[in-house]
């Protein structure tokens, strides 16, 4: 070997020592996948046959990655006179690491789409590709990989049900599922990172900062955009815009620093037209390469 050969490898390896574990890539086309697969069942209202079929496709990816998964279920209300068994499903990947990360999602779908522009279709379900389907796709997908490359955290993904059947101004009637993972986290719970992805699937992606996020875990949202910013993705914007009350808030008042990664600024949201042909696998992949930054920087 010459020496100038020698100094090339020993400069990249230096390069490659500095810059930490390499990120795996994220197959956008995989999770668009999952996203699809997720409406092939149809709305995932609880108490629903589809709501059940989709329990069991996410119980069983999962467990294709990791034999710890697990149900968390629990009974609530959707309606006076209608309540449904819920569940939340937990997957734990490299369970005796102590550094840890919590990534999360909500997969039920609203029963109802009160906000579509005709008011014929306020009382049909939500099919909820980006508003549920989405988040979802890109933790399945980050679920594979994590089974194979090992990133520098334990980590903890959890799908929350029950957050999408409340009454807008009735903060306390959304978000139930992520409520009740809370009220269960054991003492010894003490994740250093949440990040909760919702509505993030939208063809047309712009990221901003959510309010609460900012206001409560300002050095995980700064350490995320930067990231973003680092790779090239710039559909995460710098800029501080929503206040969305979401499952985040229910893991910030437990203690766990969480922010919520949202599109808020989705046309299709709580409509008929929330449909896979609104939303884009480069989407997905755009979160998804930042949250493994995340995980492998």
């Amino acid at each position: 070997m010459s020496i100038q050969i020698g100094l090339v490898l020993f400069a990249l390896l230096t390069l490659s020592a500095c810059q930490g574990q390499v990120i795996p890539e994220f197959d956008d086309q995989n999770a668009f996948h999952h996203l699809e697969k997720q409406c092939e069942f149809g709305p995932r209202v609880p108490g629903t046959e589809s709501h059940l079929q989709c329990r069991d496709y996410l119980v069983e990816t999962l467990k294709k990655y990791t034999p710890h998964v697990s149900e968390q279920a629990f009974r609530e209300t959707i309606e006076p006179g209608n309540s449904a068994v819920c569940y939340n499903i937990i997957a734990n990947f490299h369970p005796s690491e102590t550094r840890r990360i919590l990534l999360c999602a909500h997969w039920d779908t609203r029963p109802w789409a009160d906000r579509d522009p005709d008011p014929a279709n306020h009382k049909k379900p939500v099919l909820g590709a980006s508003d549920g389907a989405s988040g979802v796709a890109i933790l399945l997908e980050i679920a594979r990989i994590i089974n194979i490359v090992q990133p520098n955290y334990g980590v903890d993904i959890v799908f929350f049900d029950a957050e999408d059947f409340g009454t807008y101004g009735n903060n306390n009637s959304w978000a139930l599922g992520s409520k009740r993972f809370a009220q269960s986290l054991v003492k010894n719970y003490h994740p250093e990172i949440g990040i909760l992805l919702d509505l993030v699937g939208d063809a047309d992606q712009q990221l901003y900062m959510e309010q609460n996020s900012y206001k409560y875990a300002r050095h995980i949202v700064n350490h995320v955009w930067n990231i973003a910013d680092e790779m090239g993705i710039e559909t995460f914007i710098p800029e501080v815009m929503y206040d969305v009350y979401d499952d985040h808030l229910n893991l910030l008042e437990a203690g766990i620093p969480c922010i919520d990664i949202i599109d808020f600024d989705y046309e299709y949201w709580h409509t008929v037209e929330d449909t896979p042909d609104k939303c884009s696998p480069q989407s997905l992949g755009n979160v998804g390469k930042v949250v493994l930054g995340v995980l492998y920087k």
